[in-house]
């Protein structure tokens, strides 16, 4: 799939997708919110009703993407759990990982969705605290680090992290100068 999207099913958490989706926007990518079943609407972990911009079902099938085609997956549950049970999204997953694109997790997301690609030996990874087994498992090293970059798998630890996380993916997308510009902006707001 050539994009940004970001993947949504109820139980997803609030800040993890919401924040991610407004620094990347800050960016000027272009992103995509993507729900799993049919509704328009998902729900949050906290009860938060969001708009979808497209379903699952509608994305074109794989046609080469690149490492700056990014899939992301927040956190949240039972949100993560239902991502990862999903097997239209896992084989979607797949193909877009096999062909080159980028893999974005954050919070339990790396545990119950990454986890599910073939091979993942050697990958650097981070996530929330009791969900880096199923990583660890196949091969991948768990760092406690708030976000972590590793070749075309981009992945953060929780809900506090989500700025680290979006950063990252702005690197991927945009590059290092474009992620500066947008934390420099973030960093004059909470001033």
């Amino acid at each position: 799939m050539k994009g940004v999207f970001l993947f949504l099913a109820d139980g997803f958490e609030d800040i993890e997708a919401l924040g991610t989706r407004d620094i990347l926007k800050r960016a000027g990518i272009d992103v995509q919110l993507v729900g799993i079943s049919d509704d328009p609407f998902v729900v949050s972990s906290h009860g938060l009703m969001v708009g979808i911009d497209c379903h699952l079902d509608d994305l074109e099938g794989s046609d080469g993407a690149s490492e700056r085609d990014v899939l992301i997956f927040p956190g949240g549950m039972p949100g993560a759990r239902h991502l990862g049970s999903c097997k239209r999204l896992i084989e979607r997953m797949k193909d877009h990982y096999g062909e080159g694109g980028t893999l974005a997790a954050i919070c339990a997301a790396p545990g119950l969705v990454l986890s599910q690609l073939e091979d993942l030996w050697g990958i650097d990874f981070t996530c929330y605290d009791g969900f880096e087994d199923p990583m660890v498992s196949k091969g991948a090293h768990f760092s406690p680090q708030p976000a972590v970059t590793c070749g075309r798998i981009i992945t953060g630890r929780g809900p506090g992290h989500t700025e680290a996380f979006a950063l990252e993916i702005v690197k991927k997308v945009k590059g290092e100068a474009v992620a500066a510009e947008v934390q420099y902006g973030l960093d004059l707001i909470c001033e």
